[in-house]
């Protein structure tokens, strides 16, 4: 028999063991294919070449920090910038927490200029211009929530309530969009309203918003632009930190914590593991053995 044959035959010793050790094996791969997988999903910003020429001008030492209104005015005239538009966080729950996803108050048309990605019906985009309490959804998620244009969707506000004390906000869905020419089968994606209605109608923080898109006319210029935005505001009462899209989205992200050094130490563990247990499976192994090697030796064979 061959020094092949012979390792082949004695995988096959012990069946089970053999087997488990090599799952151990290929589910330690797979975990590593997957955590890796998530973690470059995190790390690359994946807006993709529709959002190279953009940037974020976010508040500078915490998200929960308000930008003004009236910062947008002057952002716009800073030297490389060719558009800005504005957002903010709205939170709020849709009949009941499992219902979760973003909602954003929005200007219509700057927002849908800038996000060429988001495709909408002419009309639809009008309707949204015009109707004040006016919202506009994914299409996936008016699908998941059986919306249809002309609904009522009420929203319980969790951190804004409206001027008369009630939570219950209600918008008029007036339209679906997509992204690109892809419709979201996950029902995933974010619920745009009218700007104007909720900084009328809320409690408080009139004028103010979270963040703002800006769109350079170079993207080779990103960089200085981004500086120029910051220095404006520098020994403002609201001072900014500007980023390109998908650095914001990486640092939102490790605020929930390193997504890479995280997934390392999990793989990390998981191989460390592994390789005892794979060694401990040899060495037991070559124990089981000692008899039939003492016998061998016996009829004279050396070690070599």
């Amino acid at each position: 028999m061959s020094g092949v044959g012979l390792v082949w035959s004695n995988l096959f010793r012990k069946k089970v063991r053999t087997v488990l050790t090599v799952l151990s094996v290929l589910v330690a791969f797979v975990l590593f294919t997957m955590l890796r997988s998530v973690a470059v999903a995190f790390d690359s910003g994946g807006f993709g070449p529709a959002g190279v020429d953009r940037l974020q001008v976010s508040p500078k030492f915490s998200i929960i920090d308000p930008l003004l209104i009236s910062q947008l005015r002057e952002v716009e005239r800073v030297p490389g910038v060719d558009a800005v538009t504005h957002a903010d966080w709205f939170g709020g729950v849709y009949q009941d927490g499992r219902n979760f996803f973003p909602k954003f108050p929005v200007s219509p048309k700057s927002y849908f200029d800038m996000f060429s990605e988001l495709s909408i019906a002419p009309d639809q985009l009008e309707a949204f211009q015009n109707t004040r309490t006016g919202a506009v959804a994914p299409a996936g998620m008016a699908e998941r929530f059986g919306w249809t244009v002309g609904d009522k969707i009420p929203i319980e506000g969790d951190i804004y309530a409206m001027r008369d004390g009630s939570r219950r906000w209600e918008f008029d869905l007036v339209g679906t969009y997509l992204h690109g020419d892809r419709r979201d089968e996950t029902g995933s994606g974010v619920f745009l309203f009218h700007y104007d209605y909720f900084d009328e109608a809320k409690q408080f923080g009139q004028g103010q918003v979270g963040w703002m898109t800006v769109r350079v006319q170079d993207p080779q210029q990103a960089a200085e632009v981004a500086s120029a935005i910051d220095a404006l505001f520098e020994n403002s009462l609201n001072p900014t930190r500007t980023a390109t899209e998908d650095e914001a989205q990486r640092e939102f992200a490790r605020q929930q914590g390193d997504i890479g050094l995280m997934t390392t130490g999990i793989l990390a563990a998981v191989f460390f593991t592994i390789l005892l247990l794979t060694g401990n499976t040899m060495a037991q192994s070559l124990r089981e053995r000692v008899p039939e090697l003492a016998v061998l030796k016996t009829f004279g064979f050396t070690d070599g």
